[in-house]
């Protein structure tokens, strides 16, 4: 059962708002069940945020805790003045004190979100997800010399949501190989690679994690078993020492932390969040 309810409120998408409130609220021991009321851009609409707020909050009997990223002052006014949760405006606690320290007023813009498919920036974005999608799991060796990383790693190790997540949040075109018995054979990376080891940079896991994840997909299967999990994870990291690329384990680690993590090690050129 979820502790309290939390509103995020947006005259935009309410990403922002939401990202924002989840880092803060990530600081507490609570599961609050979360609901984004975005779009949320005209007077009639605030009114009926704050009736949904506030009739949540008579039910459970404790107040909401209400995020905001409202530009529009109108529509924030009708949610300041009606709202009886807790409400953290996020605008107004950082633009405004940003506009006096900086002596200039914010275009007070509804999200970033309304001219972004024009920007270069977003459609490198796209380009750069249509890129790894393209390379996932090995599917392509085409165009590899435009890729900004490469990750390597056995199969199931957490290489292609890093590779989707470096493409969506970074801008970065990722692919991402499987090593696969027949490289374990050679005792080398796949040939495809070897141009490119600049730019490869490794995931492993513990095996029996992996032993895990595998017999979600294919239980009772020899890809799944710990003795096959464990000869593959020795023999992917000893290739990785021997070829010398920069690795890392997932099995504890959260997709963000592994992101950043090559992030700073593989240093790309062009890097855009």
């Amino acid at each position: 059962m979820h502790s309290r309810t939390v509103f995020f409120v947006s005259d935009g998408t309410g990403i922002t708002a939401e990202t924002f409130g989840n880092a803060i609220l990530a600081q507490f021991e609570m599961k609050p069940r979360h609901v984004r009321l975005p779009f949320i851009d005209t007077v009639d609409k605030a009114h009926q945020a704050v009736r949904q707020i506030n009739h949540t909050g008579e039910v459970e009997g404790k107040k909401p805790v209400v995020f905001t990223t409202l530009v529009n002052m109108e529509v924030l006014k009708v949610i300041q003045e009606g709202c009886k949760g807790m409400l953290l405006d996020m605008f107004g606690t950082f633009v405004h004190p940003l506009e006096e320290e900086l002596g200039i007023k914010s275009n007070h813009r509804i999200g970033r979100f309304s001219d972004v498919s024009r920007s270069k920036e977003y459609n490198d974005r796209i380009e750069a997800i249509n890129f790894s999608l393209a390379h996932d799991d090995g599917q392509s060796n085409r165009d590899l010399a435009g890729a900004d990383v490469i990750l390597v790693g056995v199969s199931r190790s957490g290489k292609t949501p890093t590779s989707l997540y470096l493409a969506m949040q970074c801008g970065l075109k990722a692919a991402n190989y499987p090593l696969i018995p027949e490289d374990f054979e050679r005792r080398q990376l796949p040939p495809a690679l070897v141009p490119f080891r600049s730019k490869i940079f490794g995931l492993t896991i513990s095996p029996d994690r992996l032993a895990e994840i595998r017999a979600e997909r294919r239980p009772n299967s020899k890809y799944a078993s710990l003795e096959n999990c464990r000869a593959e994870v020795a023999e992917a990291e000893a290739m990785m020492r021997r070829a010398g690329i920069r690795w890392l384990s997932t099995t504890t680690k959260s997709i963000e932390e592994i992101a950043t993590t090559i992030l700073q090690e593989v240093r790309p050129e062009r890097l855009v969040y």
